[in-house]
């Protein structure tokens, strides 16, 4: 892989993550004014700067509250950043769900609520319904991450384990107009599915998660399940109290996918998108990349070189051994790198948006047709390291990862693949 290479893809991960610069995407969605107080609340891992976006772009007092996970904070003037856990919830988390529960708290009808929402959110707002504790939340989490279940899926149930999600945020704030302002980091780009919606009731009732539970085989702990055999079900997005409310998705997978198919072809580059909602077990995604690669490489089909193919969404991984480093995108991309061994034109970039890929600090990583071969020099076995979950380990040894540190939004997986032809 030539430095020309990893610029030109650099660039285009550069260009998605413009198109959702926080102020860029703010701007045109800003509501009108209250009589009363304004009130911002958020959570994700481009919740600070969204508050700080927010800050420069709103003309009137504001105050607030908004958590992130540890180092993604950015400087405010009036709204409160806290920083807590990411992906398993911590003591931090549940001081800011109350903080966020609070601001909400004693609103009239003529006070406005702006939610700023973004993905990550799920974990940073642990808030244990009943008498189930953090602890009973941070099992939930783990057991969810490793189930590989879709995001729909894991949303459903953390909804229905908690105080903050599913709406009941927004419920809260009644009767203050609620307007929710969502970075998208889902496929198909539901509101509701973004940080399991504290501000967006979902129509996924509590049957509907019994049967995803069953349907799925997943083991939950014991107290969880307990609990969801008599909890109380999320509001329902038709209920009164979310009348007036106003939800906007203001930067996307979709809308970042396109800015950097515009890069590419103002460089020279065809470039074609695949698909911003590809879910999946990041491996076989990665080996379905591959092999629309190869056939683009063998026969022109069905793009012609050169070309650079797109495509975003959120898959997932299912643990099969403890103790594995890396995320779902080096994932993604160790399994390409062995699909691709040895097939020369072909570079590639996954990396995930918000700038961190799974449990260090890389966002992804970068491949070639010599990746695989450069691991087993290294005394790296790429099978061996794709058994094991450690795809980090296995590009780390190689120079390949990828690391623009914290991006400040967060719009899900990014995957580029270059065929020089």
């Amino acid at each position: 892989m030539t430095p020309d290479d990893r610029a030109f893809l650099t660039g285009l991960f550069d260009a998605a993550v413009a198109a959702a610069d926080p102020r860029v995407a703010l701007r045109p969605h800003l509501p009108a004014r209250p009589a009363g107080r304004t009130v911002v609340v958020g959570a994700g891992k481009g919740a600070a700067q969204l508050a700080a976006a927010f800050e420069a772009l709103w003309d009137g007092p504001v105050e607030g509250v908004v958590v992130t996970r540890y180092g993604y904070g950015a400087p405010t003037r009036t709204i409160r950043v806290l920083e807590a856990a990411h992906p398993v919830p911590d003591a931090a988390g549940l001081d800011a769900s109350a903080a966020l529960l609070d601001a909400v708290a004693g609103l009239s009808a003529d006070d406005l609520v702006v939610a700023l929402v973004s993905g990550g959110g799920s974990a940073l707002l642990p808030a244990p319904p009943g008498a189930l504790t953090l602890a009973d939340e941070q099992a939930l989490n783990a057991a969810l991450l490793a189930s590989g279940a879709p995001i729909g899926v894991m949303n459903a149930i953390r909804k229905h384990v908690s105080r903050i999600k599913g709406g009941r945020l927004a419920e809260a704030a009644h009767p203050a107009r609620v307007v929710s302002l969502v970075v998208s980091d889902v496929p198909g780009d539901d509101p509701a599915e973004v940080a399991s919606g504290p501000t967006v009731p979902s129509p996924v009732g509590l049957d509907d998660t019994r049967a995803l539970i069953r349907n799925f085989g997943l083991a939950l702990p014991e107290a969880v399940t307990d609990w969801l055999r008599h909890a109380d079900p999320a509001p329902h997005p038709d209920d009164p109290v979310f009348h007036g409310h106003a939800v906007r998705v203001i930067a996307s997978a979709r809308l970042s996918l396109e800015a950097a198919a515009e890069r590419a072809r103002a460089a020279g580059v065809p470039a074609v998108i695949l698909s911003d909602a590809i879910e999946g077990e990041a491996r076989d995604v990665g080996l379905v990349h591959a092999a629309i690669a190869r056939e683009v490489v063998a026969r022109g089909r069905p793009f012609g070189a050169p070309v650079v193919i797109l495509s975003g969404g959120e898959t997932t991984v299912t643990l099969k051994r403890a103790g594995g480093r890396g995320g779902r995108n080096t994932e993604f991309l160790l399994s390409f790198a062995r699909a691709i061994d040895g097939v020369a034109g072909i570079v590639a970039l996954a990396a995930d948006t918000d700038g961190i890929d799974g449990s260090e600090d890389n966002a992804g990583a970068f491949a070639d047709a010599t990746s695989a071969a450069r691991m087993r020099r290294a005394g790296v076995d790429p099978q061996a390291a794709l058994l094991a979950n450690d795809a980090w380990g296995a590009f780390d040894a190689v120079g390949d990862l990828f690391g623009p540190g914290p991006t400040g939004t967060n719009v899900n997986d990014f995957r580029a693949i270059l065929i020089r032809g």
